[in-house]
């Protein structure tokens, strides 16, 4: 009986210590974001979804004959079987093998082909080799032996890199296809490599879906091309080099030339033109660029060339600009000519350092970086800083009294007088309660909907320190509860190198602050954290609207609340179809959504999100949002976020803008927002978040089916934290 109990203990504490480990792995090796991380823990162990490929050593032959050895293994280390047989999924491989010549930069492939353009043009491009061998060394490591010989007189003293890139099927297993990339740098001869090493893919992911060093073992996320299997830059440049170009078109695939042109895309002076950016690409599809609109500044060139990301030629573009980097951007140049180049004619890139040298002594010259500056941001500008101190008479019924500091960049107090010369502004902005916004109700002469703004500037008292004082005119109202919310925008007008040629005025905001204060002595708390402002800078690089007067989401969301539409500037519309539709609701999660969305509301719902803003402008964001002319066939906005095949516009990715799992907490119970043009006004607030991506009339019909007229939304019945279809997990690896 007692060796029964043992027995018993015994395989519990395994079963227990089993759990545990597969727990601890699942956790640890997958991220929530990947289905892997949802899937049955026993088949995750027996899958161990994933595939790494490393390189052991390659070599080039006295007689050109290329060969690499190389392992395969899933995350946790454990050789994979290639055929599929002795290990879950077959994995599909392809091989490139190039080389620096001597004198040059850029990678040469040994391997080529020739593309063919339906009206018979042809070009040459990199290409994978093809009829190669491969031979198991043992289950998880083998030696491919490429069909492609290095030609007699291989210069076996340069810089060679091999690539690997594949594909591991576990579709079987609902695990989708996992993919992955590598590359192994060489000398045949023996000695240390010196790779191209401009660009890393850590900073193309701060956009493309992976940012702030995050990881996917299954390749779900991040940048990706040619159907998912190309990750890395390291992979790119072997292929995109000057060898390669696209017959159809004439334009050049090398890296540094359309990878400038497709982040310009309706930037590009040649679209502007009226000129269409196309690439022609497999299977002869389109793929045109002209309404790539940048999410940052074209000019912050550091988004890319991070100068902090350990890549050994970061100052590449600094130090050596060349006519075909540059042009690649400002493509209206011809250097032949000298139309639009300052300098004249050049015959090739041996001047071009002579005036772009890295740094000059003024911002806005010939030096790159000072070509390159952006107006609101020069270190010219004094600085604009905004300190909310405290509030005082804060109670419902009061006005209060805030107490804040303006000051410069050097800390010197900035006076009341700096705003009201050019387009100066200092304004306050008030709302509440923070349980949601959009319901206060600040007297009759308010027309914004559950907020009121100010401007200071007629009443506020500062010290020469900066220190002010401002009284609201318009009071709390005498109902209220709760938490309240003042924040404060302002702008600056400067002239910069004023009597000189380049003499430029310049508009500057300060970053929005927000102050939270009780009404009524019960504990301050600030509103829900929804999204990250760190989060939209990782693709907006420095995100700012209406005027460089709002630049945080914390203050937003202040007017882009529930009841709020564009109503009041949609009655100047200057678009008469604008004029004449239903306002447009402009709440921060439906907007933002429905923003992102972009081109997909059109090409997926035959929709269009329109926003009526300053002056009655046209903004829309589904159909038309690129600023290119009537010749180019426009489109909505197109999000930069990959999905595992390398397709953009992967709104599944929530966590890119979401902060600590927020998308998971559902907004079940507050206020419904107003949405006139929607097929659901008002809309429950997570009804209304979620169709905004969402918009197939069945999905409104089923977030109605599931809502009580009493009892309000259920939706955390089902796609809460943990539920059966958890919002993360149904949007993890889509």
């Amino acid at each position: 009986m007692h060796r029964v109990k043992r027995l018993v203990l015994v395989v519990s504490a395994l079963i227990a210590g089993t759990a545990l480990l597969v727990q601890a792995q699942r956790k640890s090796v997958y991220t929530p974001h990947e289905k892997a991380y949802y899937a049955d823990p026993s088949v995750t162990v027996y899958v161990q979804p994933g595939l790494v490929i490393t390189v052991v050593r390659s070599q080039i032959a006295s007689d050109g004959t290329i060969s690499v050895d190389f392992k395969l293994a899933d995350p946790s280390g454990a050789p994979l079987d290639n055929t599929g047989v002795t290990t879950p999924g077959s994995i599909s491989l392809s091989f490139l093998a190039a080389y620096i010549p001597k004198g040059q930069e850029q990678y040469k492939s040994y391997v080529v082909r020739t593309a063919t353009a339906p009206n018979g043009a042809t070009a040459t491009q990199a290409a994978a080799d093809s009829g190669g061998t491969t031979q198991t060394v043992s289950t998880g490591e083998y030696l491919y032996t490429f069909a492609t010989k290095a030609p007699a007189g291989f210069d076996a003293t340069a810089t060679h890199r091999i690539g690997i890139y594949g594909s591991r099927n576990l579709t079987q297993w609902d695990l989708g296809t996992n993919y992955a990339d590598t590359t192994y740098d060489f000398v045949p001869s023996g000695g240390t490599p010196a790779p191209r090493d401009v660009v890393r893919t850590a900073d193309c992911n701060q956009c493309h879906g992976l940012p702030n060093g995050m990881t996917s073992s299954t390749g779900s996320a991040g940048l990706a091309a040619h159907g998912g299997s190309r990750r890395s830059v390291a992979l790119c440049i072997i292929c995109h080099q000057p060898q390669t170009s696209d017959p159809d078109t004439g334009n050049s695939l090398d890296m540094k030339v359309f990878i400038h042109k497709i982040h310009m895309g309706s930037s590009l002076p040649g679209v502007q033109a009226g000129n269409a950016y196309q690439i022609i690409g497999f299977q002869n599809s389109v793929n045109d660029f002209s309404t790539v609109v940048y999410p940052a500044d074209v000019r912050r060139c550091q988004t890319c060339h991070n100068p902090k990301s350990g890549a050994a030629q970061a100052n590449l573009w600094l130090t050596n600009p060349t006519q075909a980097a540059c042009g690649s951007c400002h493509d209206n140049v011809n250097f032949a000519t000298g139309a639009n180049h300052a300098g004249g004619p050049q015959i090739d890139d041996a001047q071009c350092a002579n005036c772009h040298i890295p740094q000059g002594e003024l911002e806005f010259d010939a030096s790159i970086l000072g070509a390159h500056t952006i107006p609101d941001q020069s270190t010219m500008i004094a600085g604009l800083n905004f300190t909310l101190v405290n509030v005082a008479k804060g109670g419902a019924g009061q006005k209060p009294i805030v107490t804040f500091t303006i000051r410069d960049n050097n800390g010197n107090g900035i006076p009341l007088s700096a705003f009201q010369s050019g387009s100066g502004a200092l304004s306050m902005t008030m709302t509440g309660s923070t349980t949601d916004y959009g319901l206060a109700n600040f007297g009759s002469d308010v027309t914004t909907a559950g907020y009121v703004t100010e401007s200071v500037l007629n009443s506020a008292a500062c010290g020469s320190d900066g220190t002010c004082m401002y009284t609201f005119q318009h009071a709390i109202p005498g109902n209220a509860t709760g938490t309240y919310a003042i924040g404060i925008e302002g702008r600056l007008t400067a002239t910069l190198l004023p009597g000189t040629v380049t003499q430029m005025t310049v508009n500057y905001g300060g970053k929005n602050q927000v102050i939270y204060f009780s009404v009524d002595g019960s504990p301050v708390s600030a509103r829900r954290t929804v999204v990250a402002l760190s989060n939209c800078n990782n693709c907006h690089a420095f995100l700012q609207v209406h005027g460089s007067l709002r630049n945080n989401t914390e203050y937003c969301v202040f007017c882009h609340n529930p009841s709020n539409t564009d109503a009041a500037t949609r009655a100047m519309a200057s678009n008469p179809d604008d004029k004449a539709a239903p306002p447009q609701g402009i709440n921060f999660a439906l907007m933002v959504h429905k923003i992102h969305t972009g081109l997909n509301l059109e090409t997926n719902f035959n929709q269009d999100y329109v926003i009526v803003g300053f002056r009655g402008s046209h903004n829309s964001f589904g159909k038309a949002f690129a600023p290119v002319p009537g010749s180019i066939a426009n489109t909505g906005v197109r999000y930069p976020a990959m999905g595992p095949t390398g397709a953009t516009q992967d709104t599944a990715l929530c966590y890119l803008c979401h902060a600590n799992g927020s998308e998971a907490v559902l907004p079940i119970g507050k206020n419904a927002v107003s949405d006139p043009q929607g097929l659901l006004n008002p809309a429950p607030a997570t009804t209304s978040a979620c169709t905004a991506c969402h918009l197939a009339q069945s999905a409104y019909a089923h977030a109605s089916a599931n809502t009580d007229p009493k009892f309000g939304e259920s939706c955390d019945v089902c796609h809460g934290a943990g539920a059966a279809f958890d919002a993360t997990e149904v949007h993890a690896g889509q």
